[in-house]
């Protein structure tokens, strides 16, 4: 059995906290955050504090907490024997230096509270500082997925650069499409088969092989009368800078 302290109570943390609790082979002891109103409603499985002076004896501390918080976080620590991981992309695990039992444990999706993931299809990259700590976050990932990775600091903040392209970028392209059929009176709607397509297409072809459009055509007809369209200037200048980055990469593959 793994005992597992959670700290912190957003996205990733409420997650981890609904996954691991269902977990044979894991008891999560404790669960920290700075307000306690957040996670009342769990009173009754596991035990709560917002007193970092106040956490137990585990195998592994989770630090699911923003960016910024996980250094300041950690330095607040007092000396503990178990395993203190934070689970974010883009912090390198030198920021818990101070720990002698240290590591990371990514798991890479997009988390809202109110909806369900799949953890089993969920890739969870481990980074720790010695072997022995390597195979407990390894246990620990086993105990909830099956997607397991060894990736390293430098490996994970360009994954997670990707990760942001592809997801928190392309729901802002989501957005800007629904605000330009909201100005054109037509259903968002009428897109969702278009998004569902281009998502199912890269499970069998690459994203190169992928891409069409007037920018990969050079069909400056259509993207003169789409500029056209656009009366918003910071889409204007985003359709542009894409156009761009879709001709230029296309050129540059080809060299």
């Amino acid at each position: 059995m793994i005992k597992i302290v959670i700290l912190g109570a957003g996205n990733v943390g409420t997650h981890l906290f609904r996954v691991f609790t269902q977990a044979k082979e894991v008891q999560v002891i404790q669960w920290y955050n700075r307000s306690l109103e957040n996670i009342k409603q769990h009173q009754k499985e596991v035990a709560l504090t917002d007193q970092l002076d106040h956490l137990k004896e585990a195998d592994v501390y989770l630090l699911a907490l923003s960016d910024d918080a996980i250094p300041i976080t950690a330095n607040e620590l007092a000396p503990l024997k178990g395993i203190v991981a934070h689970t974010a992309g883009s912090v390198p695990m030198d920021v818990l230096k101070q720990h002698t039992n240290r590591g990371v444990f990514y798991p890479l999706q997009t988390f809202s509270k109110n909806r369900a993931v799949d953890f089993k299809s969920i890739p969870i990259c481990i980074e720790a500082n010695n072997d022995q700590n390597k195979e407990t976050l390894t246990k620990l990932a086993h105990t909830i997925g099956e997607n397991i990775h060894y990736i390293n600091s430098t490996q994970r903040m360009g994954l997670h650069t990707a990760a942001v392209y592809v997801n928190n970028f392309t729901n802002h392209l989501y957005q800007v499409g629904a605000q330009i059929c909201e100005e054109q009176e037509v259903p968002f709607d009428l897109l969702r088969p278009l998004i569902a397509e281009t998502a199912v297409k890269i499970e069998s072809i690459t994203p190169k092989e992928a891409q069409t459009g007037p920018a990969l055509r050079n069909d400056k007809t259509t993207l003169q009368k789409h500029m056209d369209q656009l009366s918003n200037p910071v889409f204007k200048n985003l359709y542009l800078t894409l156009t761009e980055s879709i001709q230029k990469n296309d050129e540059y593959s080809k060299l």
